[in-house]
């Protein structure tokens, strides 16, 4: 079982920057990929940034040159470092893990969220 806790949200001014960070505890039989998922109020959930076990990255139109995703795996941790925040990036952003947890099955595992709210 996977239990992830991120962190590093806030209010910000337009302009500004944050660093969000995801701890995983837990293992899994392979990781498929590690990423951030971000929801507005009324809104559906919307893929922010992943990277995959061999470390390709795929970003949103919406934040590309903005963000960006890395990860420490001595730490088990992923970052999402968040530049030139506008305030249409405000939402609650998700750590997400997808991974097997044998050798045929695999899961989505979420964090809890965290708030990220940018003033104009």
């Amino acid at each position: 079982q996977v239990q992830l806790a991120e962190s590093g949200g806030g209010l910000v001014q337009a302009g500004g920057s944050l660093t969000l960070s995801c701890a995983a505890s837990g293992s899994l039989f392979r990781i498929i990929a590690m990423g951030w998922y971000r929801q507005a109020p009324g809104k559906q959930r919307e893929l922010v940034a992943t990277i995959n076990s061999g470390g390709a990255t795929n970003y949103a139109d919406s934040v590309k040159g903005r963000f960006t995703i890395s990860t420490d795996n001595a730490k088990n941790t992923i970052y999402l470092q968040m530049n030139s925040l506008k305030p249409e990036d405000t939402a609650v952003y998700y750590c997400n893990r997808r991974g097997y947890y044998s050798v045929t099955s695999w899961d989505d595992y979420w964090g809890q969220g965290t708030q990220v709210t940018v003033s104009s």
